[in-house]
């Protein structure tokens, strides 16, 4: 008898056929309608641009299991699945194993990775393609203070003084000797590092190289060579990295590209992968979206694949749009194209083209990254343009998150910013939110034209747009930042004491403001049991390598006080030891250390600091150097993260010590890490569940709030100097201008790769201006739209000159503007203005 599994049906299908079938419909229509067209995806190029609370990637996980089931893929041939960070790469996963489970489909038959780590993996794979030795080579991300950038800078001055000089003297110098010492000061650590660090991240991820900005900076005649020192600068950046093995973020991107060259390789990979589903890709700079494009192509059977268009150098013609790899034939690279670009890796249309099959999921209105990553919301927006000519464009603009007054006052800022603040050259008009056309967007607007709308009735979400608390948006002009932090508190209790269940945020723009609430509010938890979840203090960036270069510089130098001291501080923090003074018992270090009979007895507490810190004097003495770290990891009693945060630590150091690995050296090395770099912990759990505690008021920057929502969110301290700011030039670096060199190289390749003539500096500072004014409204706007069911927006009559300098008592307030969204959301919102207490 056969099994049941392979009896047919009158249908002609097997029962778990069918059952398979009808598991499948259901999952499909459990999706709204913006989320269906990527359920019924069959091939091709999709483009889903969607809104704040839409369910993205809850969306995109339910088409994943989808497509695993309709096209049967398993292990050989897989469905990669690509997102910004690693925490949404984790819950994406969870999220497609739970409806694979459901459908009884192979797990295997999908990966999951960010961006890097897919880059990373594929480079990995190919050593002797990719150029890259992770054996050898160091992963470093420098800052402007990093020795890198600093020896860069050093080395593009004694190559081209001439340049320098021309620097030196700006717009006026009299030659006095004070004058020059201090300009010297400002270019070496200032002016130079900020273009350099500027320049090489904005060229090197759009795939540029020192040579394109060199012949870029032949189309330019400002009176210092801007582009110039920047391809200059670049050239020795990459000249001491090669010679050092260090890598970059970008150099994972380029070596993963530099694999996929090879069309043996590239083909094998293209084989591996069915289809490439992208998350947040309203992030992706140029190279990342190439190298999704490339794995996302099935490979020619009858031809070998097709390279991608250089950079910024493919036309956009008035012919329909590719939906896979462009032609062969490749542009001149003799002279940058002036003519608008297709999104990278596009060009024109040829009769015979390898399908893509590609998905790529974003909002170019929550891109808040492109001040200081080359994320354009441009790139996304060329694609959803190519995807409407060929009818491939998805709008998904129902979201369940918010009340409808919070969906109100989004969908009016988006208006309002594009009518005020869109380019001057647009003749578009912009329509009300109720008429705005889903399909529309002009690059030259801050926000992207689509409206948010309401969940339907039936919406499988549950307490999808739940009833707003009080009047769901309240608009408040406080005293100073003082009333303002009270009247949170106040309400805080107030919303608490009716639902212990819910949760809030206070949102701001500046870790210096986040630092004053907590500081004001410390009396919630001590009064009324409310927890105030400080983000800033408790993110475990850094605090693994610093405590370890505390303890090490304490080994190193035991009898020096202020070592002493500093170790004796970790371990109260790690409440190793108990809380004591800590000055008397290093004032003297060596009586405390190895008291004699003569001294007075130490008290218990004293007694267990010593016993901690002479077994690590012991170790130092037992131990090799390359076991120290480790070893005071487990001293510290550090939790399975932070033991594998010290764990890449000490990997980290052993490689950049090889062959010399004293004690000196690596705290050499380890200082740096500290000091200039932004060292990623190792986060197994990769939950951001802390920050969404019940009965929990979360301090956190609006930046590091996107993905994440409350029931309460509370945005106090929106000035017109903090959102959206002015441009300004330091004082001290005033002598060269009234711009800085770092915005106008940037804005120069920025319009060089959308296709733009290269504005001279005065117009390439306007649109850095431009650019960030519209950035800034697009990061008020994520911040508007995490909240649930209250929005709370205050900008107080008095606040500090600059939040960087506030002491926090009560000096130097002023009169404030509040941001120009506010006056706006009154006039349309007055039910929302509430009088201050």
């Amino acid at each position: 008898m056969s099994d049941d599994t392979d009896t047919k049906s009158d249908s002609g299908q097997t029962p778990l056929a069918a059952w398979r079938a009808q598991e499948l419909q259901r999952l499909r229509n459990s999706l709204r309608r913006g989320q269906q067209p990527m359920a019924d995806w069959q091939g091709g190029t999709l483009a889903v641009s969607a809104v704040p609370g839409a369910g993205k990637s809850t969306g995109m996980a339910k088409a994943a299991a989808i497509a695993i089931a309709n096209y049967q893929l398993h292990s050989r041939y897989q469905l990669l699945v690509v997102t910004f960070t690693r925490s949404a790469a984790a819950s994406i996963r969870a999220k497609i194993r739970d409806d694979l489970k459901t459908l009884k489909v192979p797990q295997n038959s999908f990966v999951v990775y960010t961006l890097h780590g897919l880059a990373l993996y594929i480079a990995n794979r190919h050593p002797e393609l990719s150029g890259l030795n992770l054996d050898s080579s160091t992963l470093v991300t420098p800052n402007q203070s990093h020795r890198l950038i600093r020896a860069c800078v050093e080395q593009w001055i004694a190559n081209y003084p001439r340049r320098y000089l021309t620097l030196l003297e700006g717009r006026s110098f009299d030659g006095e000797e004070t004058e020059r010492l201090r300009r010297q000061s400002v270019l070496r650590t200032e002016v130079l590092p900020n273009l350099a660090y500027t320049v090489i991240h904005e060229a090197k991820s759009s795939g540029l190289l020192p040579g394109d900005l060199w012949h870029l900076s032949e189309q330019t005649t400002d009176e210092y060579g801007i582009l110039a020192i920047a391809a200059g600068l670049y050239q020795q950046y990459q000249t001491i990295v090669r010679s050092r093995e260090f890598i970059d973020y970008d150099d994972m991107i380029l070596a993963a590209l530099r694999v996929l060259e090879n069309d043996a390789i590239r083909q094998l990979w293209q084989n591996q992968f069915f289809a490439v589903f992208e998350d947040e890709a309203q992030d992706s700079t140029p190279l990342q979206y190439r190298l999704l494009q490339t794995l996302a192509t099935l490979p020619a059977t009858s031809e070998p694949n097709l390279e991608p268009w250089p950079i910024g150098h493919a036309k956009r013609t008035t012919s329909q749009p590719s939906t896979s790899q462009p032609s062969t034939s490749q542009p001149s690279t003799s002279q940058p194209s002036t003519s608008q670009p297709w999104p990278i890796g596009h060009a024109t249309r040829t009769t015979k083209q390898p399908l893509t099959n590609l998905i790529r999921v974003g909002d170019p209105n929550q891109a808040i990254n492109s001040t200081f990553t080359p994320a354009d919301p441009i790139y996304f927006n060329w694609f959803c343009q190519d995807c409407q000519a060929i009818a491939r464009l998805a709008t998904m603009d129902q979201a369940g998150r918010s009340s409808q007054v919070i969906i109100d006052a989004a969908n009016f800022i988006v208006n309002w910013v594009n009518s005020t603040y869109g380019s001057k050259n647009s003749t578009e008009t912009v329509p009300q939110p109720d008429s705005i056309p889903q399909t529309q967007a002009s690059p030259e607007l801050p926000f992207r034209p689509q409206t948010i709308r309401r969940v339907d009735a039936n919406d499988p979400q549950p307490d999808a747009n739940p009833n707003p608390e009080g009047k769901g948006l309240e608009l408040y002009t406080p005293k100073d930042i003082y009333h303002t932090v009270e009247l949170i508190g106040k309400r805080v209790v107030e919303l608490f004491a009716k639902n212990q269940n819910h949760n809030a945020a206070v949102l701001v723009r500046e870790n210096r403001q986040g630092t004053f609430v907590v500081e004001q509010l410390e009396y919630l938890k001590r009064q009324h049991g409310i927890e105030v979840y400080d983000v800033q203090k408790r993110d475990r960036e850094s605090h693994v390598p610093s405590q370890i270069l505390t303890l090490l510089q304490f080994l190193d130098r035991p009898h020096s006080p202020d070592y002493l001291k500093a170790a004796l501080d970790v371990l109260v923090k790690r409440q190793l030891i108990p809380t004591q003074d800590l000055n008397a018992l290093s004032t003297y270090p060596e009586q405390f250390l190895y008291p004699g009979p003569l001294d007075p007895p130490h008290t218990k507490p004293v007694i267990k600091a010593r016993r901690y810190c002479c077994d690590l004097l012991r170790a130092r003495l037992e131990l090799p150097n390359y076991h120290l770290i480790s070893f005071l990891a487990q001293t510290l009693n550090y939790d399975q993260s932070e033991l594998a945060t010290a764990d890449k630590l000490a990997e980290r150091i052993a490689k950049q010590t090889f062959g010399n690995s004293s004690i000196s050296d690596t705290l050499t090395v380890l200082q740096e890490i500290v000091s200039s770099e932004r060292f990623e912990p190792v986060d197994p759990d990769n939950t951001d569940s802390p920050y969404l505690r019940s009965h929990q008021l979360t301090v956190i920057t609006m930046h590091k709030a996107k993905g994440l929502d409350w029931d309460y969110v509370f945005l106090p301290f929106l000035h017109e100097d903090t959102l959206p700011g002015n441009p300004w030039v330091p004082t001290a670096a005033q002598f060269l201008g009234e711009f800085t060199l770092a915005e106008v190289a940037r804005a120069q390749i920025r319009a060089y790769l959308h296709g733009k003539p290269l504005p001279m500096a005065p117009e390439a500072w306007e649109q850095a201006a431009q650019l960030k004014t519209a950035e800034e409204f697009r990061l008020l706007y994520v911040a508007m739209t995490r909240a649930k069911r209250l929005l709370w927006m205050a900008a107080a009559d008095l606040g500090p000159f600059r939040w960087n300098t506030f002491s926090g008592k009560g000096d130097n307030l002023q009169q404030k503007k509040p941001c120009p969204v506010l006056p706006a959301l009154k006039a349309q919102f007055p039910n929302s203005l509430i009088v201050n207490d």
